[in-house]
């Protein structure tokens, strides 16, 4: 018995150290303008993205969406590149388009826009033509974000609590807003709860 616990609390070391090693690639570049706790103001930089439209649920349609761009990134593309992962996987809750990321998601009503963001480097000539047509890439301009990052798992009542504390915030400190929120998850599906870097971000002029 103590040797089974022994190995599931090995087991359990090994995943959270993979879910942060898994965790260390390329993030969206950007700088904080302003902090406070949990919450920051950030201008980010212009990046690349890939996007595909799919419809279905938020996390089924998120699922089938990261599968479509990794086969493009794997290298299902005219010059047969393979292009680095990148990190967070974003979701937008709302119509319009506004975030930047590796991999976001924009929905309106069962029909979504999964993106992934291009590692630097690439411009919208250089960055591998996709074999479908159902990927696009796209040049998005530098944009302003608030951000609140929480842990644990990112299930509805954890994400909607962080997104009206967000919206207070921004309602405080009398701030626009220019779209709907964003949700960002930096982590692989095995990382321990408490390891896990989860966000929702606003865009704001």
């Amino acid at each position: 018995m103590k040797i089974l616990i022994l190995i599931l609390v090995v087991l359990a070391i090994l995943a959270a150290l993979t879910g942060t090693i898994m965790s260390n690639v390329e993030q969206p570049k950007y700088t904080v303008i302003r902090s406070e706790n949990n919450i920051e103001l950030r201008e980010y930089a212009p990046m690349l993205i890939a996007e595909v439209e799919v419809s279905g649920k938020r996390k089924e349609a998120i699922n089938q969406g990261f599968k479509m761009l990794a086969d493009y990134i794997f290298g299902n593309n005219v010059s047969k590149t393979k292009i680095e992962m990148t990190a967070p996987v974003t979701s937008e809750l709302n119509e319009k388009l506004a975030m930047t990321a590796p991999v976001m998601q924009q929905g309106q009503g069962d029909k979504w826009k999964v993106r992934f963001v291009m590692p630097a480097g690439y411009s919208i000539d250089t960055l591998p033509k996709p074999n479908s047509s159902s990927v696009n890439l796209i040049s998005i301009p530098a944009k302003h974000f608030v951000a609140i990052r929480f842990s644990g798992l990112a299930g509805e009542d954890n994400i909607q609590h962080h997104t009206e504390e967000l919206k207070a915030y921004i309602s405080e400190q009398n701030l626009k807003t220019i779209g709907s929120p964003v949700l960002a998850f930096y982590n692989p599906p095995w990382t321990l709860p408490i390891l896990r870097r989860n966000e929702v971000m606003i865009e704001v002029p």
